[in-house]
């Protein structure tokens, strides 16, 4: 492998600016998302000048395992790139530069030498770790752990005392699924040995693959996704390191600059790689929460609370994440996160199964019951995260009767994602002693008007909607866009967002409690139930 020095990566991007045909016009925005994969070309008022999308090929081979093919996935990265480019009529050399938004803590490890992968990308989804997780948690190693950390935290007052006492592994985390592929696949313990063994989330992989092997790198954002990450050094976790026995030395260099250019031969002329950013963080960037206390909700494949803390960490008691939103020079922005896995896939599930059509309909569906008819939605296929956090909860339909319609289950489906979105929403007022500000929602689910409105009811606060829902690839051009000066600066950036709809609350909260205490019923009953079958 090569790397490239700063100063080599900036006369590679300002080759690429030079070498330009025509006066580069435009910026790409390209998030690899978990089912699928979309290219937008924008100008520099931020227009949508063309588009294309592909649908991510998912595998299971086994219950509980989610995997993604790195060859197809490069594949199809490629052609969605070359087709937005042409939907857009314009020519490669007008590209001033790309950004590019990743889901997060999906990770492969490859041999140093040839570049090629161990085994297939390991989902964010996927849950095979999860009896390994159980026993950690449960474990008097980490016991002693928090009970070491929260006596440091009691008489130093250091947060980051207080975050490690609260350390708890989910099966999201990239710690123990990377734990458990050196224990099952010999290949990568040995290649580790031999120091032979890159791991890199999917960011890192496209641009090992952008860059034909020159550039090994991650941003900072993406690192912090992992779970493998020191927010407060802005390294990678020596702590973890230590208590997994997994080597520091495998990970990639963490950069916030540039990370060189496409080799030319993919595209046709080198582009510059101007961002990397983690898709929740470019969400959060394009929607220009760049203030403390902005909060924005993605509701795509997961739904996705995060609120911008600024230069704090924010030490969770409560189950929140602490992220790097995104670092931009010395600047660090940071973000706390809460999550549930499951929302616009429990959505597609319901289509497959044949409840309705197409997604458009459903929100007509539910408003045209005053209830559910007494039927409970838990969405679990990938567990329930805080403030549950049990990975054998499983999905499950309750209340039943021979009244209920296709319609109660829709409606049911649809409320469970506000109820999730309800817990999230808690625990950030809950946790964090910052006031939300101002609530912004993006995604494909934040088309639907009942989830919104049923959403902006429970939280009682007034919720915007952008007029393009898919701000992970606005918010990876616009840091694109900031970096090779295609825009000024963030206030230009405000300027551009363009609001669609506000959903006001319109309903008390009191006329949900009847059903929001029947689905908590539900949430319960559904919980542990697949380590209590596999006993």
């Amino acid at each position: 492998m090569r790397l490239r020095t700063p100063e080599a990566l900036e006369e590679d991007a300002a080759a690429a600016l030079a070498s330009a045909a025509d006066p580069a016009k435009y910026i790409l925005g390209i998030d690899v998302g978990s089912t699928v994969i979309r290219c937008h070309v924008y100008d520099k008022a931020a227009v949508l000048k063309g588009s294309s999308a592909k649908q991510v090929e998912v595998l299971h081979p086994r219950p509980g395992w989610v995997e993604l093919e790195p060859e197809s996935l490069w594949t199809q990265f490629v052609g969605v790139v070359k087709e937005a480019v042409q939907a857009a009529g314009v020519q490669m050399n007008q590209i001033s530069a790309l950004g590019l938004s990743t889901q997060r803590a999906t990770f492969i490890t490859w041999n140093k030498k040839t570049g090629k992968p161990f085994h297939n990308f390991i989902s964010w989804q996927d849950v095979r770790a999860a009896e390994l997780v159980k026993s950690w948690n449960r474990s008097l190693l980490l016991k002693a752990v928090h009970g070491g950390t929260s006596l440091l935290h009691f008489f130093t007052r250091i947060d980051r005392f207080l975050l490690a006492s609260y350390l708890n592994f989910t099966t999201q985390h990239v710690s123990l699924r990377l734990a458990w592929v050196l224990q099952h696949i010999y290949e990568v313990e040995q290649a580790i040995k031999d120091n032979n063994c890159c791991f890199g989330t999917i960011d890192t992989w496209l641009l090992y693959k952008l860059t034909k092997g020159v550039v090994y790198a991650t941003d900072y954002s993406s690192a912090s996704s992992t779970a493998f990450f020191d927010p407060f050094k802005l390294q990678w976790s020596v702590f973890l390191s230590k208590l997994l026995s997994i080597p520091i030395s495998i990970f990639p260099p963490v950069e916030d600059t540039s990370f060189g250019t496409v080799d030319a031969e993919i595209f046709g002329v080198p582009i510059v790689v101007a961002a990397l950013v983690a898709d929740q963080q470019a969400a959060m960037f394009g929607e220009c929460c760049f203030d403390i206390g902005d909060v924005k909700v993605t509701m795509g494949t997961g739904s996705f609370w995060d609120i911008n803390t600024g230069s704090k960490v924010h030490a969770s008691r409560k189950g929140l994440y602490p992220l790097v939103g995104w670092k931009i020079g010395k600047e660090v922005i940071y973000l706390a996160e809460g999550n549930a896995s499951d929302t616009g896939n429990t959505i597609k599930w319901a289509q497959s199964l044949g409840l309705f059509s197409s997604a458009e309909e459903t929100s007509k569906m539910a408003h045209s019951l005053v209830n559910s008819g007494g039927v409970c939605f838990v969405p679990s296929f990938s567990g329930l995260q805080i403030p549950v956090n049990d990975p054998y909860a499983c999905t499950s339909f309750m209340g039943i009767t021979p009244s209920t319609t296709k319609k109660h289950l829709v409606r049911a489906v649809l409320e469970s994602v506000a109820f999730r979105n309800k817990q999230l929403y808690d625990i950030i007022t809950r946790d964090v002693d910052i006031p939300p500000m101002s609530i912004r929602a993006d995604g494909g689910v934040s088309k639907n008007n009942f989830v919104m409105q049923m959403t902006s009811d429970l939280i009682n606060k007034m919720i915007s909607k952008p007029a393009c829902t898919d701000m992970s690839c606005l918010g990876a051009a616009f840091l694109a866009g900031l970096a090779v000066g295609f825009w000024n600066d963030r206030e230009q950036l405000k300027k551009l967002r363009q609001t669609d709809m506000v959903f006001k609350p319109q309903k008390d909260l009191k006329e949900y409690e009847p059903a929001m205490g029947n689905w908590m019923k539900a949430v319960q009953r559904s919980l542990c139930w697949y380590s209590q079958t596999s006993q």
